[in-house]
């Protein structure tokens, strides 16, 4: 009877039997490969600024080129091509002078220079211009300047006349590209008619030096921006696909396409969203100061509605006019069997795929909430 005493109590699983199992045990019903594809999706998805560190940099795609002169005769084609594939392209032979984007680059980081009582009194506040800076980054790290066409300033000591000129310019440049855009594409430019105001904005940050770019900017909706290339540096832009690098051309002006641009093609078009970030490696010189001046060509606040633009007259295709009796066979067969394939592919282009919306509130969301990751027309789409 002592000895039972002390017999221990007998264990639950029994004296061979393994601990309960955990989930690092348990058998997966899905493959290695499968798994690793998946996480590899995620990094891919993920911005640079948050995917883990590898050993060389991205690289690098040379954006397509279009030649903006007057002896390109596949202007047109090249723009529609380049902006409903990629959504973004690089202009040469442009009236850009070199010399006047150099000159208004030392204005821009002569601001850059100021103390910051007087970075924020020297320029209008009427949201979204003037400047603005993060409060959680240091060094003058996320400081930007939004300036209107005649870039005004509060005070008289400042002097921007080339910045100011190199803006315009820009300014004329952009609206030619809109324009020519809006013929390839075929919907109607809303500025031709001069009865609808464009809003340019010159955004202007400091280049931050680094491995990777800087995204702590501003987000803000616009048609077309424009950056001309200075020196030889790397952008990363982040596409409906995910983020991707680029390499403009030196002197060229690198072209990208808005999320305005795309409502107004009804989906023709690719967009970018936000402007391009500088991706600043060693190749491009740590120790050098450079800033991006993107030219937003936007809309104004009081822009009552964002929708897609009704699509130009077109004329029937050349064939019909040297073969009619195809145009005839056809016109019978599609009598006979009902609605034609044409006609159903010309409803499904004019039917909406976005749903009208305020432009000051999707601009003030995007700015404030910076929706880089999260497609922001997404909840528009039809």
């Amino acid at each position: 009877m002592a000895s039972s005493a002390h017999t221990p109590p007998p264990n639950p699983y029994g004296t061979t039997v393994a601990p309960p199992p955990t989930p690092s045990t348990q058998p997966s019903h899905v493959s290695t490969s499968d798994a690793a594809d998946a996480i590899s999706r995620l990094f891919q998805r993920l911005p640079p600024a948050l995917s883990l560190p590898t050993r060389a940099s991205p690289r690098a795609t040379s954006p397509p080129s279009i030649s903006f002169s007057d002896q390109n005769l596949n202007l047109l084609s090249d723009l529609l091509s380049f902006s409903s594939q990629h959504g973004f392209f690089q202009l040469i032979d442009h009236p850009i002078p070199s010399q006047l984007a150099r000159s208004a680059e030392s204005e821009s980081l002569a601001l850059f220079d100021l103390p910051r009582p007087q970075k924020q009194h020297s320029f209008p506040k009427n949201w979204p211009l003037g400047f603005d800076a993060d409060e959680d980054e240091e060094d003058g790290a996320g400081e930007a300047f939004c300036l209107e066409s005649s870039c005004s300033t509060e005070s008289t000591h400042l002097s921007l006349s080339s910045l100011r000129e190199f803006t315009r310019a820009m300014e004329k440049l952009g609206l030619d590209v809109l324009d020519s855009l809006a013929r390839a594409v075929g919907f109607e430019n809303p500025f031709r008619s001069g009865s609808n105001r464009v809003c340019p904005l010159m955004w202007i940050s400091e280049d931050v030096p680094g491995n990777k770019p800087d995204l702590s900017g501003r987000v803000y909706p616009y048609i077309i921006g424009l950056q001309y290339q200075i020196t030889s540096q790397k952008h990363s832009l982040l596409v409906d696909s995910g983020w991707i690098t680029v390499s403009p051309r030196v002197d060229s002006v690198m072209v990208t396409v808005g999320d305005i641009a795309q409502v107004w093609s009804n989906g023709k078009l690719k967009k970018v969203r936000g402007r391009a970030v500088v991706n600043r490696g060693s190749e491009a010189g740590k120790s050098s100061r450079s800033v991006s001046m993107a030219l937003l060509l936007t809309l104004p606040l009081d822009t009552p509605n964002v929708s897609p633009l009704p699509l130009l007259p077109h004329l029937p295709p050349a064939d019909h006019e040297t073969q009619p009796h195809k145009a005839e066979e056809q016109t019978e067969a599609g009598s006979t069997s009902g609605t034609s394939k044409e006609e159903e592919e010309e409803e499904d282009d004019e039917r909406p795929l976005f749903r009208s919306f305020s432009f000051e509130d999707y601009a003030w969301r995007i700015y404030h909430e910076r929706l880089l990751l999260k497609d922001p027309l997404d909840r528009y789409r039809i």
